[in-house]
């Protein structure tokens, strides 16, 4: 007998050479793939460890014993094999269409839930081609079946059908991610979660939960697109005696001296008639829009009355009474050298100032016109260097700032109050004069000025930054 005449045969044959070979095979890809961490690699190890085995099995079943069709153990195995085969293609097409989707593309944007969907889907309708084409079963009936049920289901769940699709819909179309700042009218607050039946805000008070079918029934504002800086707004009133350009150089002056203000960018203010100005200060986001506009309410308020200007119709200021300004003289006039005459010089043209924690009392680069005597609070000193500020001293009550102004040399660092500070100013005029009869007092002042030239320069030196330092304040 001629074995070689017998189809089975070379089945066998083929069966038991291809199969080690083809496994070997994908072993090596499905290895070069998980080197390179590809997504290509779970369909690979899908084919590798199951897909080939069982489909050598029912090929050895069918072809090579020749097992008849509609032997049970066939059907079973022809079953099994069939459903990895649906399991593969579907994992070969979802790596070839979502794995390496660009971002913004539409196939970045489906989400997953929709794809599993869609998957379960396919899977019900291959299994049941499988089981009409393996078992001969009438699956028609249970199709028919199937939909009159899915109608009474969907009419009976309707309105959470209706949320879910929302939800689904929302996801789809993505008009906002995670950490932006929506305001749906009631609501204003940051996206902390979205899933396919609501979205999560966190108003700061508090976490609202808004339900998908109400958000995509109503309109509703994405505060932090389109991308750049936020511009959080606000409106405030002087009186109409107040020039409104000096209003607007002051409200942009204590605008653009804000923190968290961006980088590049400038505070725009606009005269709106009847002694009102509006204001736009560019923040990084909505986040930051309650305590930018706090603390820049309250700068306004001290740097509207260094001014003379009448912030909310009221221009007056405690710290201006006689009283103040005689209380401040007894304090400075030891520390400066101070006989009758120098009082009155004083009492005449120096004037006491007050800023409020954070405001900028010297800002760099400036040949300042008065010298600042501390008389309560601290200032805190600093370079700015390498993109940042390098704190190198903080000048306490009895101290100076603005010693430059003697030299009429530009400021190199940064003068911040650390906290409330009152300051008398005394313009450079009236120093000149009290310096040139008070040798004493002006060898203090170019003490000072050196000690803190030192100092900047040393944290400077420890900051390992190099750079010539003009003047300290």
């Amino acid at each position: 007998m001629n074995l070689f005449a017998e189809s089975w045969t070379w089945w066998a044959i083929a069966l038991a050479v291809g199969v080690p070979v083809l496994l070997v095979v994908l072993t090596e890809i499905l290895g070069f793939l998980s080197r390179r961490g590809s997504p290509a690699a779970a369909p690979v190890r899908l084919l590798r460890n199951w897909v080939v085995p069982v489909g050598a099995l029912f090929g050895l079943l069918a072809f090579a014993i020749q097992s008849p069709a509609d032997q049970v153990w066939v059907r079973v195995v022809a079953t099994v094999f069939g459903f990895l085969v649906i399991l593969l293609i579907l994992s070969a097409f979802n790596v070839a269409l979502f794995a390496n989707a660009k971002v913004g593309s539409w196939r970045e944007r489906i989400p997953t839930i929709f794809v599993e969907i869609v998957r379960l889907l396919l899977v019900v309708i291959g299994l049941a081609l499988l089981f009409s084409w393996v078992w001969n079963a009438d699956v028609g009936g249970l199709i028919a079946a199937l939909g009159v049920t899915s109608i009474v289901i969907g009419l009976a769940l309707q309105n959470a059908v209706g949320g879910v699709i929302s939800g689904l819909l929302l996801l789809f179309e993505q008009p906002f991610k995670i950490g932006d700042h929506l305001d749906t009218g009631g609501v204003r607050g940051r996206v902390i979660e979205v899933n396919w039946r609501a979205v999560h805000i966190d108003t700061g008070s508090g976490i609202e939960i808004i339900p998908n079918s109400t958000l995509s029934g109503a309109s509703f504002t994405n505060l932090s697109q389109p991308a750049g800086p936020y511009y959080a707004t606000t409106t405030v009133k002087f009186t109409t005696d107040d020039p409104p350009h000096e209003v607007i150089a002051l409200l942009v002056d204590v605008a653009d001296s804000l923190p968290m203000k961006v980088d590049g960018e400038r505070a725009e203010a606009e005269y709106a008639g009847s002694a009102a100005f509006s204001v736009s200060i560019p923040l990084q986001g909505p986040s930051e829009v309650s305590r930018a506009l706090s603390l820049y309410l309250a700068w306004l308020w001290y740097a509207a009355r260094r001014r003379g200007l009448a912030l909310d119709g009221d221009a007056t200021d405690p710290i201006a009474a006689p009283e103040r300004l005689d209380e401040a003289l007894d304090r400075v006039a030891p520390a400066m050298h101070l006989g009758a005459d120098g009082r009155a010089a004083l009492r005449e043209n120096a004037r006491l100032m007050r800023f409020g924690a954070g405001e900028i009392v010297l800002p760099q680069g400036v040949v300042p016109d008065e010298i600042f005597f501390l008389l309560s609070g601290r200032v805190r000193m600093s370079i700015p260097a390498a993109g940042g500020r390098i704190d190198f001293t903080t000048v306490e009550p009895g101290d100076y700032i603005g010693h430059t102004a003697l030299t009429r040399e530009r400021t190199q660092a940064l003068a911040t109050a650390a906290d409330m500070l009152t300051v008398l100013a005394v313009p450079l005029e009236t120093l000149d004069a009290l310096v040139r009869t008070r040798p004493r007092l002006a060898a203090e002042i170019g003490e000072s000025l050196e000690l803190k030239r030192t100092l900047a320069a040393e944290a400077l030196a420890t900051a390992g930054v190099a750079r010539g330092i003009l003047g300290a304040d």
